[in-house]
């Protein structure tokens, strides 16, 4: 099972998780600081659990620190429930979010998404529930059938598939669908879009909203 490396300065906090976790069958490694994180920190951890306040730096300095070096992914464990502090640490690549008080299952339907992001196949497709992608052929099939998509629209599912598993701020989706001419891609543009999509793929529940912040693309009924 997944190697997890959990930073949280709480004993009993990370006690409850850790000892969830390990029965999962997750290989728990835990530490309580910044300074401690990075002495353990390898790229054979599947995941890093990280607590915003530490009593040596802050999550979002590790979260840096840690992407610099690979793309491990990171789910930030927080009081702090602002969107602002949440876009924030999206916005320097962590995967999801999950806002203390929380219940272990919903932490643990949260590890499970990220963990599920699918490698990109031999093939260069990518594939969520009966949606399957094709970069190759940029070519998009929903349950064996083609289906046409406008430029913007392969894009939009592109980003979200190759980040499958991951919560998307509308900023960073905003960024990454300004073209290669420089044409502004506006945040109505960005919802009409998606509201587009979705009909495509008739109404598909793998395209989930994330309430003031932004989208995440996951199997059917993994949402929280």
């Amino acid at each position: 099972m997944a190697k997890i490396l959990l930073v949280e300065d709480d004993d009993t906090i990370s006690f409850g998780i850790r000892a969830s976790l390990e029965k999962k069958g997750y290989e728990i490694t835990a530490c309580t600081c910044l300074a401690g994180a990075k002495k353990l920190f390898s790229d054979a951890f599947a995941l890093v659990l990280l607590d915003l306040n530490l009593p040596d730096g802050t999550g979002y300095e590790l979260c840096t620190w840690v992407k610099a070096r690979c793309d491990t992914p990171i789910i930030f464990l927080t009081v702090r429930d602002e969107v602002s502090d949440i876009t924030r640490g999206l916005d320097m690549g962590a995967d999801d979010y999950v806002t203390k008080p929380f219940h272990i299952a919903v932490l643990e339907s949260r590890i499970a998404a990220v963990l599920r992001r699918v490698p990109e196949e031999p093939d260069g497709s990518a594939a969520c529930g009966n949606i399957r992608l094709n970069k190759e052929k940029m070519q998009v099939l929903l349950g064996g059938r083609e289906i046409t998509l406008t430029a913007l629209e392969y894009r939009m599912l592109l980003i979200l598939m190759e980040n499958k598993g991951r919560t998307l701020p509308r900023s960073l989706i905003l960024e990454k669908l300004w073209d290669s001419e420089g044409n502004f891609v506006n945040d109505n543009t960005l919802t009409v879009t998606v509201k587009r999509l979705r009909e495509k793929l008739d109404h598909t529940r793998c395209i989930t909203t994330v309430r003031g912040i932004g989208y995440r693309m996951e199997e059917a009924g993994d949402g929280i």
